[in-house]
């Protein structure tokens, strides 16, 4: 069909990434709610080009759900906007289906037209439940209200950055075809840094990367990882949810790009057997008044005190968390001590095997990097189970726990065993979104093997929670 007669909004990347990264500094600054709202209506109001805003909200394993509502409805209607709950694994039963989509307005996003389409524009949905509060099963909801309650009380702002491994496989929807193909093939195997100039992998990878930009990620690195095929985009770290936010941007960038190209992004944690699997090492910082709490030149790998302590509280509950960390079978395949699985309960400034590293650090970058992280996690969950386990949670009765030879669960049912019987898992979700969420991962690996073997099963990719749909799980 001709497009000659449209008139939607296309915006240069220049441009684009000159308005996200304004309103990121709006986000940064704390510009108040309703000032941001006002500022966002009179954008969509003013600009004629945009047509659409997509409304992007996640599930309670982390899978992103996107709504597209009409431009002039949306400002008309943005407060009274429901949907079926029901239809939306791991939220509402059907007798209780009606949930309300709220708009955080900080979470606006200008957008690529060549990625989302012409006249459009991003931003991230608040599920609120009947009775007008946070919706327990939306963890967007839960992280949100978490950090804004630390800044009021503590003055505490929670950071973060993650750095996300994942495959590039030939053909599209190579992760639905598994079942029939049972192989993935890859489209590079130059490895670790080397891939040429224009080559399938080097061309995703700066496609990805440019769009990245424009979004205002603030891009840092990106390079091919040790495994064949595998990639891995790192940006600047930011405010916890917008950490969070970005984790799903990415994936779902990625996903697009790898499709114009007649390819597949994909974020199985182990999608090969014999090769390195894809991680999400996720980096953590706590400032305060502009300080970094984590910092002291005098202290134990110039970390302070306060940052051993977290790290403590966050080994101590390293196997009841494991499952929010590592939510799939398919991801008990990477913490495998073979290819630098971060397996240990302890923590480490040198050794890749610690669940938690201690990186080289100054005043600005000091921080701690939790390694046991896959990139299939759902990143609300992830990032609001560590940062409370680290400044909420319990310390082990154990002399060293940095030096106990300890390890997490080589599979999913162990993990669900922890997971189920942790106190501290029911103080962190309460026992009916602890009970939801273990009933679906429950789900997924009673379909699947329940030794993993030496190859990967269809069914661990078949009845992944980031590949599902209807069609798929109906073959069951």
């Amino acid at each position: 069909m001709s497009t000659e007669l449209r008139n939607f909004l296309e915006l240069s990347y220049e441009e684009l990434e000159e308005l996200n990264l304004a309103a990121k500094e709006q986000r940064r600054k704390r510009v108040p709610a309703d000032v941001i709202q006002e500022e966002r209506l009179k954008y969509l109001t003013d600009q004629k080009g945009i047509k659409a805003v997509t409304v992007l909200f996640s599930d309670l394993e982390g899978r992103l759900h996107t709504l597209d509502y009409d431009k002039k409805f949306l400002v008309k209607s943005f407060d009274n906007l429901t949907f079926d709950g029901s239809s939306i694994r791991g939220f509402t039963a059907q007798r209780e289906s009606d949930l309300r989509l709220g708009i955080d307005w900080s979470s606006f996003y200008y957008a690529p037209a060549d990625i989302f389409g012409s006249g459009k524009a991003l931003v991230f949905g608040e599920v609120i439940d009947k009775n007008g509060a946070s919706y327990s099963g939306d963890l967007r909801g839960v992280l949100k209200n978490f950090a804004q309650t630390l800044f009021d009380e503590q003055g505490y702002t929670l950071n973060a950055a993650n750095e996300i491994e994942g495959f590039l496989f030939a053909g599209t929807d190579a992760e639905k075809k598994f079942h029939e193909t049972g192989k993935f093939e890859y489209v590079n195997t130059g490895g670790y840094y080397h891939s040429l100039p224009g080559d399938p992998l080097r061309t995703f990878i700066d496609t990805t990367a440019e769009v990245q930009r424009a979004l205002g990620f603030e891009n840092e690195k990106d390079h091919p990882e040790v495994a064949p095929s595998q990639f891995e985009i790192n940006y600047s770290y930011g405010d916890v949810l917008t950490a969070a936010d970005q984790i799903q941007l990415y994936k779902l960038i990625c996903r697009q790009v790898a499709t114009k190209m007649g390819m597949t992004a994909s974020f199985l944690p182990k999608p090969v057997v014999g090769v390195n699997g894809s991680g999400m090492h996720t980096n953590l910082s706590i400032s305060k008044n502009g300080k970094n709490l984590f910092w002291d030149p005098k202290g134990e790998e110039k970390l302070s005190s306060f940052g051993w302590k977290f790290v403590d509280r966050i080994l101590s509950h390293g196997n009841d968390i494991c499952l929010l960390l590592n939510p799939s079978v398919n991801s008990y395949r990477r913490l495998d001590p073979h290819f630098e699985a971060p397996n240990q309960i302890k923590a480490s400034a040198v050794d890749r095997g610690s669940m938690v590293r201690i990186p080289i650090g100054n005043e600005k970058s000091s921080r701690v990097e939790v390694r046991s992280v896959a990139p299939d996690a759902n990143p609300y969950l992830v990032l609001y189970s560590i940062f409370k386990s680290g400044l909420h949670g319990e310390l082990a009765k154990i002399k060293n726990i940095r030096q106990a030879e300890r390890y997490l669960p080589d599979n999913i049912y162990t993990a669900l065993e922890n997971f189920r019987g942790a106190s501290w898992t029911s103080t962190l979700l309460g026992e009916d979104v602890k009970a939801r969420y273990a009933d679906l991962k429950q789900a997924s690996a009673d379909r699947c093997p329940r030794l993993l073997g030496t190859f990967v099963k269809p069914s661990e990719v078949q009845f992944h929670h980031e590949v599902y749909n209807q069609f798929l799980w109906n073959q069951f």
